[in-house]
């Protein structure tokens, strides 16, 4: 016959216990979060022609642009060049927060939070 409740949990560990350790991880994400907005990455491409920076939170802080690369002839070489710079900035950006709230959730998995 079952029962109400939490039947079948983890042994040794009670809701209270359950709830703190929760609780606890929830401030460890916050301050986490917090941690990589502070952070920044710098991405180059074109051997230095394009600099991004980007924070840990994805945000773009600055694109620098040496102007021997600048060709009105030849707008979209730029163009890519900046792409490739964004894309990678953005890729590194998802491996630090991955990186980063992995340590806090053990492989818990990326769809609990």
């Amino acid at each position: 016959m079952a029962r109400g409740g939490f039947g079948g949990g983890m042994p040794g560990m009670n809701m209270n216990q359950i709830m703190k350790q929760a609780q606890k991880m929830q401030k460890q994400m916050e301050e986490a979060q917090a941690s990589l907005a502070e952070q920044t990455i710098e991405t180059t491409s074109g051997g230095g022609a394009i600099t991004v920076t980007i924070t840990g939170k994805k945000e773009l802080r600055a694109i620098k642009i040496n102007p021997e690369v600048v060709d009105p002839d030849d707008v979209e070489m730029l163009e890519d060049l900046v792409l490739t710079a964004v894309n990678e900035a953005i890729r590194q950006a998802d491996e630090l927060a991955n990186n980063t709230m992995g340590r806090i959730t053990g492989g818990l998995g990326g769809g609990l939070f």
